[in-house]
């Protein structure tokens, strides 16, 4: 049976609690079934993410692969969904699946990820030209980013009342009208809804290929917002900061051949976003302390520069 790495076993009782623990106690006994089902053997050292381990199997003449198992959570119900529709275009491969179990053999690509290349144009680039490829038709049952808008501009009426913070209200406003205007009127396409550079891997048959989608019906640039978050430390460093941020915008709006105008108004919709819910729930690199109140002073920074065109 495979031995759970005691990182991922902590991260998961820390968030999930008694289920988490219960979970993990199956966990090898899951894996072990999975392998007999599928035909696969063990082929390296396992990894993981967030929420799931990573098993790289050889399955006979078949070749080599990745099996993935994640803990059950509603936020991970339609990573197959996406990558059956997608069917191996600038995704990696699904060669089985089994829902119950949140489980799926998957082409096994590199361990180095698009977070490694130092050129921040070409990081760009590569996720713009991901998130054109990744925008095809949705097929149904897949849960629709304009389903949420309503619960969005709660959120963000509330947090903005409660929270104490340095958000001029323009930006809020300017949020607010972004989830009017482009939120509740998608076009039905189908999205990754966490593009950023850790989750584009070098692979063999492509250049890049993008894993770890939440599968969502949307607008493409949402994504622009997720790319943007993921690159803050970098963007902290600059020597001028506006003209890094606005730099990524028309980066990733050329590449992914979408009205840049409509990347900026949602990123600056994420960036409102990050800064109030770094205040109640802070951030997943940081959840107190110095680092926190640099994020989120970087949020708001961030939300102010998006605020208005250039």
């Amino acid at each position: 049976m495979i031995e759970v790495p005691e990182a991922f076993a902590r991260s998961t009782v820390e968030r999930e609690g008694d289920p988490g623990a219960a979970w993990l106690a199956e966990l090898p006994g899951i894996v072990d079934k999975l392998l007999g089902r599928w035909g696969c053997e063990p082929d390296g050292e396992v990894m993981h993410g967030g929420v799931g381990v990573i098993v790289p199997v050889r399955r006979g003449a078949e070749g080599t692969a990745v099996l993935k198992v994640s803990f059950p959570h509603p936020g991970n119900v339609h990573e197959p969904d996406a990558f059956a529709a997608w069917a191996g275009r600038g995704a990696v491969l699904l060669h089985e699946r089994d829902d119950e179990r949140f489980a799926m053999l998957l082409e096994r690509v590199r361990a180095s990820t698009l977070a490694e290349v130092e050129d921040g144009d070409e990081v760009v680039t590569v996720a713009g030209r991901i998130n054109r490829r990744l925008a095809i038709p949705a097929p149904p049952g897949l849960p629709r980013l304009s389903e949420q808008a309503d619960a969005w501009a709660e959120q963000l009426r509330e947090d903005a009342e409660e929270l104490t913070h340095t958000l001029r209200g323009r930006a809020v406003d300017a949020a607010l009208a972004t989830v009017r205007e482009l939120g509740r009127a998608q076009p039905d396409v189908l999205i990754h809804g966490d593009l950023h550079a850790r989750n584009i891997l070098r692979a063999d048959r492509e250049p890049w290929l993008a894993v770890d989608p939440k599968g969502y019906a949307g607008d493409p640039a949402y994504d622009a917002g997720t790319l943007l978050r993921s690159r803050a430390l970098t963007l902290l460093e600059a020597d001028d900061v506006r003209k890094a941020v606005y730099r990524v915008l028309d980066v990733f709006a050329e590449a992914a051949e979408i009205e840049r105008e409509r990347v900026r108004r949602w990123a600056q919709f994420r960036a409102v976003q990050d800064a109030l819910l770094g205040r109640r729930y802070g951030f997943r690199i940081a959840r107190g302390g110095p680092a926190l109140d640099r994020l989120t002073e970087f949020a708001d920074r961030l939300a102010a520069l998006l605020t208005e065109s250039a």
